[in-house]
């Protein structure tokens, strides 16, 4: 028996990508690269992203040739602790090599950045508010677990639980290619916590989620086509309630996008953040228009009732989470809750390359 060390050709190439190191290890070290700053960390930020990933691969391919030694020694001895040492270590390196087959899928032009997302209440009242706050907290420890950095931007409560809106802007790479799998409309089914009679209610909640783009992307915005709203940010009360109108909200007209912010303590802060998401969340739109490809924009804006989810979270009288356009299902619903949508995403990319979806 022997384990096979990895070819890193075909679709990730890793080969092509320790090329282009070496070609920015050249460009790094042109004088005339160091008096242009925003070269230079475009530089260093592609470097740090390709340096994790041939790393990886490294890693693994080094994992795999311990493994191998560890398989002779055992098989000499016929040592069985060696074999259950062994069985531990081929279970890391399936996972590890799970996670870097995702990462071959992220191929887009933009999947490599950070993202925002928004996350909607829809049909449900109460308990839609409620879902909404659930699934505010699912991907926050979903981020989390990806050592994502996540800032909430914007936070609407709802009046009895939960929230109506959240804003958030995800920080991380790869954030968006990950992410983008979540747009859509998001269904739960479940005994009420806010029925005294305990009976089974539907709630929906939508999802939408874009790349941040560098802030060399020029995007034209007119001032006539925005409408500038402001208002004072949400708080629970005494020394946290803010007292003037920080908050922003900008709607560009022509295309009905709305973006919102209330995290800074400036209305000035609030409003270049709103641009920054509003350019973003613009140049997705013309990306999708050139390229002709569905549009999920319009996906996750789709009406939050009946007949439109994406994924259904069914806590009773049976558990279980369904994905409708992979078919992919978890038994464990508190796991997914709790941020674990890993098989989730890799279910989607994988029928996104396989053009199934």
């Amino acid at each position: 028996m022997r384990l096979r060390a990895l070819n890193f050709g075909g679709i990730f190439d890793v080969e092509k990508k320790k090329k282009r190191l070496q070609e920015l290890d050249l460009s790094s070290q042109n004088p005339d690269v160091w008096n242009n700053h925003k070269e230079m960390q475009n530089i260093n930020q592609e470097k740090a992203s390709l340096e994790k990933v041939v790393g990886s691969w490294a890693q693994l391919n080094q994992k795999i040739e311990d493994a191998q030694l560890l398989l002779e020694m055992t098989q000499e001895e016929g040592d069985e602790e060696g074999f259950n040492e062994l069985k531990l270590e081929m279970d890391i390196i399936t996972a590890h090599a799970t996670s870097l087959e995702t990462q071959s899928l992220l191929n887009g032009e933009l999947d490599q950045n950070s993202s925002y997302m928004t996350i909607n209440s829809g049909a449900g009242g109460t308990e839609a508010c409620d879902w909404a706050g659930m699934l505010l907290r699912m991907f926050t420890r979903y981020s989390e677990k990806q050592q994502f950095k996540v800032e909430l931007l914007e936070l609407t409560e709802g009046e009895e639980a939960g929230i109506k809106s959240a804003t958030l802007h995800i920080q991380g790479t790869y954030a968006y290619g990950l992410l983008k799998a979540e747009t859509g409309v998001h269904r739960l089914v479940r005994i009420s916590p806010f029925d005294s009679n305990a009976r089974r209610h539907t709630s929906f909640a939508a999802v939408h989620v874009w790349p941040e783009i560098d802030d060399d992307i020029e995007i034209e915005v007119k001032d006539e086509d925005l409408r500038i709203d402001t208002y004072r940010s949400g708080g629970k009360g005494g020394q946290h309630v803010n007292k003037t109108d920080s908050a922003v909200r900008i709607t560009h007209t022509p295309t009905g996008a709305v973006v919102q912010c209330q995290s800074q303590r400036s209305q000035l802060a609030n409003r270049e953040a709103c641009m920054k998401m509003l350019k973003a969340a613009l140049y997705e739109l013309e990306t999708e228009k050139r390229q002709k490809e569905k549009d999920q924009t319009e996906a996750g804006k789709r009406a939050n009732e009946w007949g439109s989810q994406i994924r259904s979270y069914v806590l009773a009288p049976y558990q279980m989470v369904k994905d409708h356009r992979t078919h992919c299902e978890s038994s464990n619903p508190d796991n997914v809750l709790d941020g674990s949508l890993d098989i989730f995403i890799e279910a989607f990319l994988k029928s996104k390359a396989q053009g199934d979806l």
